[in-house]
């Protein structure tokens, strides 16, 4: 490891996470920057949320900067009392909305066009904080929505199914919600070499914007979830205005397909994910997720009395709700057994209580807060029960597996592929299945130390992290390094054949599909 870092400068550019937050992202983003030492890294987070003022975790020496930036909220009824509209901003608004509501299956052109004129009418504040433009607030897109909307019903044929009613309360509405997402484009980034985004479609946003302003090669990695998912908070929204916030994550995933150098999925479902929504081939590099065996090294049963864990924050959106109705079946069904709830945030203590008290299971039921020690996550429990939330990454499935604790699965996502036949898996949405799952593993010491091991073997073969930083470092190397010196060729009667994908890429490839 070379302890002086390089002159290639990485944005690290994540959604409201590392290094200000200890969320699902935090250890994967701070074990890829403390890998990568011969890289200088600007951290830059961009999130509607508020954050602290201090990092969460300790900054190594090649961070240059760590900023956060808080979107502000929009005024409720900025469109009603805004001025004159900018030059260029009523047609990038029709283009946006027409490309929103178009065809899913293709990438919409009109979309990424719009959306990249919205970006260029949104100038950026220079160092100083002074100049900057925000024609987001005089953006027409109530009556862009509108308009967008009656083009799309009036064009409905028999194997096209309709939009629902769009009321001119839930234009306004869903171009309230469009306005505030997408100030994300109105964020600075440093310059760099290389912005890599990681997250969702608030980063990508500002990724996307500063891509097109300076040229920067971007390079993405898709983590999460799909993202159309309907967030919890969302419910109380009438169905056109999720409709059109589900599409617009669609299309802005489909858009950062489009224009990053380079994907890289964590896994064979996220690979399959980003093909199905327009990414090519040939910019797709699969890195799984990895973990260091020296954070999770395994350790034999602690517990006498049958002992199941779960690992998550604890909020609505983390699958907490099936495993306690799961946790009701299995304490019927095994006198004295007992749930530890790991990694619960201080965000959602109260949350994780609340729920915990409607299962009237309290005495059986441990609440721990995210530890410090990684080490005491998953050996409190004799069988892992791995209900992951819709943001959760792969990699506390790998986590569990590491630790060498039986795996109960719910096969969601990459679920699957991670686990093999090191684990149990079970159909999503079904407690009673989880729990009969859950009650075969602890009524079988034999069967699940044996699939323990299995599964920290398996993760010891293709789940490390220092194969996720060797290969990260090769694309970093592949988009951020300077061009090769130009060397003289010989003129051929026939011209070689050339490829596009640089060369590392090539290797790459053929790595991670072995």
């Amino acid at each position: 490891m070379n302890p002086t870092p390089s002159r290639e400068r990485i944005c690290l550019l994540t959604g409201g996470g590392y290094p200000y937050r200890r969320d699902a992202l935090g250890g994967w983003c701070r074990t890829l920057v403390e890998g990568l030492r011969r890289f200088r890294f600007e951290l830059l987070t961009v999130t509607d949320r508020e954050l602290p003022s201090a990092p969460a975790y300790p900054l190594p020496f090649n961070v240059g900067s760590a900023h956060a930036v808080a979107l502000g909220r929009d005024q409720a009824r900025a469109e009603r009392r805004r001025g004159p509209v900018p030059d260029g901003a009523a047609e990038a608004a029709a283009l946006l909305c027409r490309g929103l509501l178009g065809d899913e299956t293709p990438v919409t052109a009109q979309f990424a066009d719009g959306l990249r004129r919205v970006a260029e009418l949104c100038q950026p504040p220079d160092a100083d904080g002074r100049g900057g433009s925000d024609p987001l607030a005089t953006l027409p897109l109530t009556e862009a929505l509108l308009e967008a909307w009656r083009q799309r019903q009036a064009a409905v044929t028999g194997d096209r199914p309709p939009l629902p009613r769009l009321s001119v309360r839930d234009a306004r509405t869903a171009a309230t919600l469009l306005r505030h997402a997408m100030r994300s484009l109105t964020v600075p980034l440093p310059e760099v070499e290389l912005v890599h985004c990681v997250g969702g479609t608030t980063p990508l946003l500002a990724a996307l914007a500063g891509h097109w302003r300076t040229g920067t090669p971007l390079l993405l990695t898709e983590a999460r979830a799909a993202v159309p998912r309907q967030r919890p908070t969302e419910d109380r929204l009438s169905a056109a205005v999720r409709t059109v916030l589900r599409r617009f994550r669609t299309s802005v995933a489909r858009t950062g397909y489009t224009e990053a150098e380079l994907i890289a999925p964590l896994s064979t479902y996220h690979h399959g994910w980003a093909l199905d929504h327009g990414a090519q081939p040939t910019r797709l590099v699969q890195v799984p997720a990895g973990v260091d065996p020296r954070e999770y090294p395994g350790a034999a049963e602690l517990a006498e009395a049958p002992t199941v864990v779960w690992a998550g924050s604890g909020g609505p959106d983390s699958g907490l709700a099936l495993v306690l109705e799961a946790f009701t079946e299995v304490a019927a069904a095994v006198p004295g057994v007992v749930l530890h709830l790991v990694g619960v945030t201080a965000a959602h203590e109260e949350h994780c209580a609340e729920q915990i008290e409607r299962t009237g299971l309290g005495r059986a039921i441990r609440l721990h807060p995210l530890p410090a020690d990684p080490r005491d996550r998953y050996t409190v429990g004799q069988v892992v029960a791995h209900v992951p939330g819709p943001a959760d990454p792969p990699y506390r499935l790998v986590e569990a597996m590491m630790s060498g604790r039986a795996v109960v699965g719910v096969d969601v996502g990459p679920a699957a592929e991670t686990l093999g036949d090191t684990g149990v898996l079970v159909p999503p949405g079904d407690p009673s299945e989880l729990a009969i799952a859950v009650v075969g593993l602890l009524r079988s010491p034999t069967r699940r130390r044996a699939l323990g091991d299995a599964a920290r073997q398996r993760a010891l073969g293709h789940f490390t992290v220092d194969r996720v930083v060797r290969v990260y470092g090769a694309l970093y190397n592949d988009l951020a390094a300077p061009p090769p010196v130009t060397a003289f060729e010989l003129a051929l009667t026939v011209p070689a054949p050339r490829t596009t994908t640089p060369a590392t890429v090539r290797w790459l490839t053929r790595e991670t599909t072995s």
